[in-house]
């Protein structure tokens, strides 16, 4: 009988697991890369602009929703290609649905993004 790892270890572990993985979505996925170079831009922009801890606060919030959602979709896309290598409409509608759901949560961040910024750079 092995001996289990305490709460703690696993948390500790799961964690390791979690940073693993988005080390790898940001050395592999083409679009975490340019959604990461625009955090990085926005963040030096709120610090330009001086934008309110609210403003920040909603910044933050977006990027890490736009991020994440990316990531979903990217593992989301994995599965569908490992379960079925070759072309199904089934798969195509998945993962159309998958980077949909990117797709709303960027459209938001723009439209958040002007409601910050548009009346500080004009």
């Amino acid at each position: 009988m092995t001996k289990k790892d305490s709460f703690i270890v696993n948390r500790l572990k799961s964690i390791g697991y979690a940073y693993k993985g988005a080390l790898l979505l940001l050395k592999t996925e083409a679009s975490i890369k340019i959604q990461f170079a625009i955090a990085i831009i926005l963040t030096i922009a709120g610090f330009y602009y001086k934008i309110s801890p609210t403003e920040w606060l909603i910044q933050l919030l977006c990027i890490g929703i736009v991020m994440s959602i990316e990531g979903v979709n990217t593992a989301i896309e994995a599965i569908a290609d490992f379960i079925h290598p070759e072309h199904h409409n089934k798969i195509g509608l998945i993962k159309d649905i998958a980077a949909g759901a990117v797709f709303i949560a960027s459209s938001f961040a723009i439209i958040i993004g002007f409601i910050i910024y548009f009346p500080k750079i004009f």
